[in-house]
C-alpha cells in the first residue's frame, strides 16, 4: 500500500497550470517538523518535500496562503518517468491554519 498521511505547512506554491491533457496541476513545496519514536528515542523530524495537487484538488490549494498548515493524504511516486526523486501526489487535503475552521479539500 502507498499511502501518506502528512501535516505540513505551505512554504512554496507554484501557480495554477494546465497539463496538455487539460488536468489543473498545482506544485507545492512543504514543510514538516515533528517528533516521533523509533526504537524507543524521540527523534526530531524536519523536512521539506514537493508535491502536486491534481484536478479539484489543485483548483481548492490554489488560494492556499504561505504557511498555512494542511493535514494531508495521498502517495508518492516518481516526479518523472524513470526518476527516483519521489513527488507527494495530494488527493486530500483539510486546512488546519487559525480561521480556517478546518475546511476539507
Amino acid at each position: 500500500m502507498n499511502r501518506i498521511l502528512l501535516t505540513a505547512a505551505v512554504v512554496e506554491l507554484q501557480p495554477l497550470r494546465y497539463t496538455p491533457a487539460g488536468v489543473a496541476a498545482l506544485e507545492l513545496t512543504l514543510a514538516h517538523e515533528s517528533e516521533v519514536h523509533e526504537a524507543g528515542q524521540a527523534r526530531r523530524v524536519n523536512f521539506q518535500a514537493k508535491a502536486i495537487a491534481l484536478g479539484d484538488t489543485a483548483h481548492l490549494l490554489a488560494d492556499v496562503p504561505l504557511g498555512a498548515g494542511l493535514e494531508l493524504e495521498g502517495f508518492l511516486a516518481a516526479a518523472r518517468k524513470g526518476s527516483n526523486r519521489l513527488i507527494l501526489h495530494i488527493q486530500k487535503a483539510t486546512r488546519s491554519y487559525p480561521g480556517s475552521g478546518g475546511a476539507t479539500v
